[in-house]
């Protein structure tokens, strides 16, 4: 590995312009197709394998034409104090808002709230429906403003007007402002880090290239394979934070082969093939980590996880190609690493830096390190316990959106389940007397707990299918929701064995209880692949066992941290008003699962880089104790900074509008925090310090069977051995 890299190296150095020309090439070439591709609308959320969405499916399939995926709009009225919403006047302005929506071309019904019973019981509060026969992310500018201007023209007369559903959702804004705050604490970074503008802006050249291509592909394919704004924000995310810091470690390595006296050229080639080793291999568990989402079953997250592991893959590529060209082109304006200290240094000879003094502390308390590493993340790691999950609806934005008011006038008026309802879908084809079936499956309904108001059964122009709908009378979000959902299908498993009848329940708040349970199911199976999977290959990486194991544990302490301190923030709110949490709410029922697999790869980004240069040390004779202290020697400086580098970049997304980029943001940010900080920077070197050989050991057997990588570069220290003894054999005239 280390010399097939040392040679690519080598040629794109000298080849720089071919090499340049090519991703050039290709971010034109991707730019293009983002330009020209048709707009995507919205990506379809489905979850194979369910009850809700089988269900979602039937009535496609037996109600043809009913928009079942089209958006939705409400306007919910509230009657000022002293007045009824019966009143004559109100009625009057209720009926001409309902006329003013019907001239909408995209509209396919509206609902009168006074021949659909849609007034509270006090008369106060009153809503209209309005379907579209768009999907939300299609609908008009024309079609939403029209919805909005019919609720200013009603409050003109005096009456509270609020407008909920989907029909106002527009594309997640993922904090255009918080980004760049990122990037230029990226750019400061760099520049303090490797001590040279120029050297700086090489990371940040390429990894903006690298999402340049991953992103502008994303957004041409975007409408073919029905992807989401969410995916090419993950891309984006991910592919900032990888590509700045595999670009640092290759510019890191190349300036202090630089300091060691080799030309450019030699330089370029050992960077690609000593630092662009490890980048290969943190790059795979990255890769790993995110393609394995696909096994979870859910399209979307497969997609979300795809789509980021390309643009790892790119980022990867362009390190190994890209920054030895733009090394090429540097010239001499970037210095060898400690050049500007060489006369400090000379009058301090042997001055240890702060990576040397830290590993060097902890090698003498490796025990107390590692205790108060353990119990600080466990402590952090406790509000996880208390981990409720959902998927964000308008009860979870900001009181101060309309959507948010409308949902609470809802709940003020008829009820907390009335934003929550659950539909019943009964499949009689095969039922001798669907209506009689129907009936019953109401019946049984009603004798439920938390069950406020069931509809009269609705049957298809066929007659074989029916709906029924369920108010509970708890919020959606609740555990009471919960355990309604699952009595309903109990008892329509009943009904089933006595009249052939399929009864199924689905809407939105069935979608979110079935999605987190199927997310819920495939964790410790997702866990397994990709923990798995990225232990074997760092076997091979370190040819030891215990190291890729503590690897992992540690992993596994980092996350359950972050995922504590996620519960903290959005679920109790905890310190939330800092990064602009005004709801608290459930915890995204795709969080623990997604910060599980991409955590992972970024975790695993950290051990490499810095176990590696151990490794290294080790191989080439140092004692465990002073392999250890010889990589942080090397590699702290620029894997602290790497670490802060991807914070910055997580961190810019807090600012998002989006709840879900918000929370994702913040989870990524504090578990780099945790991960590079608390685990590979104190636990990783105890743990070492305490196993001494150990760490290294690996069964003869074993040692035989594994392919040897070269991570260390042993190749190219023959490769020096090999020109030593040709200078040799010519000195001596053979």
């Amino acid at each position: 590995m280390a010399t097939f890299l040392y040679k690519l190296g080598r040629l794109a150095f000298r080849r720089r312009h071919f090499v340049a020309l090519i991703w050039v090439a290709l971010l034109t070439l991707a730019g293009v197709g983002a330009a020209s591709a048709p707009a995507a609308g919205s990506s379809s959320f489905s979850i194979p394998g369910t009850e809700a969405q089988k269900a979602f499916d039937l009535l496609e399939q037996r109600f043809p034409g009913g928009s079942a995926d089209g958006a939705t709009g409400r306007l919910v009225f509230k009657a000022p104090d002293g007045e009824k919403m019966t009143d004559a006047a109100n009625k009057a302005t209720v009926a001409k808002t309902v006329t003013a929506l019907g001239d909408g071309s995209e509209v396919v019904s509206v609902t009168d709230p006074y021949k659909t019973h849609a007034v509270s019981k006090d008369g106060t509060v009153a809503y209209i429906s309005v379907t579209y026969d768009a999907p939300a992310m299609e609908l008009k500018d024309s079609t939403r403003d029209a919805l909005e201007a019919a609720g200013d023209q009603a409050r003109d007369s005096g009456l509270t007007v609020e407008v909920g559903g989907d029909a106002l959702q527009a594309g997640a804004e993922a904090g255009a402002a918080g980004e760049v705050v990122g990037l230029v604490i990226a750019a400061f970074v760099l520049v303090i880090t490797l001590g040279s503008v120029v050297a700086a802006g090489l990371p940040l050249l390429t990894a903006l290239i690298g999402v340049g291509i991953g992103v502008s592909t994303i957004t041409a394919l975007a409408k073919t394979l029905d992807l989401g704004d969410t995916t090419s924000t993950l891309a984006l995310m991910i592919g900032l934070a990888v590509g700045i810091d595999y670009a640092l470690f290759i510019v890191s390595r190349y300036r202090g082969e630089l300091a060691e006296g080799r030309d450019r050229e030699e330089a370029a080639g050992r960077a690609t093939g000593t630092a662009g080793s490890a980048v290969v291999f943190a790059g795979l568990t990255v890769v790993i980590a995110l393609a394995g989402l696909s096994v979870v079953g859910v399209p979307m997250l497969s997609k979300m996880g795809l789509a980021a592991a390309g643009t790892v893959v790119i980022a990867v590529l362009i390190a190994l190609t890209m920054i030895p060209a733009l090394l090429g082109y540097a010239g001499n304006k970037i210095r060898p690493a400690g050049e500007k200290r060489k006369k400090s240094s000379e009058k301090t000879p042997g001055k240890p830096n702060l990576g040397t003094r830290w590993a060097s502390f902890v090698i003498r308390r490796p025990a107390v390190v590692l205790l108060l590493g353990v119990v600080g993340l466990g402590a952090i790691a406790l509000p996880a316990t208390s981990l409720e999950l959902g998927l964000p609806d308008d009860g979870s934005q900001p009181t101060s959106t309309t959507q948010r008011r409308a949902y609470d006038l809802l709940s003020e008026g008829f009820g907390p389940g009335f934003n929550g309802p659950l539909m019943v879908v009964g499949d009689a084809k095969d039922s001798a007397d669907p209506k009689a079936a129907a009936t019953e499956v109401a019946d049984r309904i009603k004798g439920l707990d938390d069950v406020v108001t069931v509809t009269p059964a609705a049957f298809n122009k066929a007659g074989d299918t029916f709906t029924i709908t369920v108010i509970p009378d708890s919020k959606p979000s609740s555990t009471q929701t919960e355990d309604l959902v699952h009595a309903i299908r109990d008892a329509g498993a009943d009904v089933k064995a006595g009249t052939g009848t399929d009864v199924l329940v689905t809407g939105t708040t069935a979608m979110n209880i079935d999605f987190s349970q199927k997310l819920t199911d495939a964790l410790i199976p997702y866990l397994a692949l990709v923990v798995g999977l990225a232990f074997l290959l760092l076997i091979v990486v370190f040819r030891s066992i215990l190291v890729p194991l503590k690897a992992a544990l540690g992993f596994l302490l980092s996350v359950l941290a972050a995922l504590g301190a996620v519960v903290a923030v959005f679920q109790w709110g905890w310190l939330g008003g800092l990064i602009g949490v005004e709801e608290t709410g459930p915890i995204m029922s795709m969080m623990p699962i997604f910060m599980v697999g991409v955590v992972f790869g970024l975790a695993m980004d950290y051990e490499v880089f810095l176990v590696t240069r151990m490794r290294e040390a080790y191989v080439h004779g140092e004692s465990p104790s002073q392999a250890v202290v010889t990589g942080f020697k090397h590699s702290a400086r620029v894997v602290v900074a790497a670490a802060v580098i991807m914070m910055a970049v997580f961190g810019g997304f807090i600012s998002s509008s989006e709840s879900m980029i918000k929370m994702i943001g913040f989870g990524l940010a504090i578990a780099v925090f945790f991960d590079a900080f608390v685990v590979r920077m104190a636990i990783v070197p105890a743990v070492l310090a305490l196993l001494g050989k150990k760490a290294w050991w690996l069964p003869k057997w074993l040692d035989r069977a594994l392919p040897n990588v070269d991570v260390e570069g042993e190749g190219l220290r023959r490769l020096d051995d090999g020109k030593k003894d040709d200078e040799d054999r010519e000195l001596v005239g053979v």
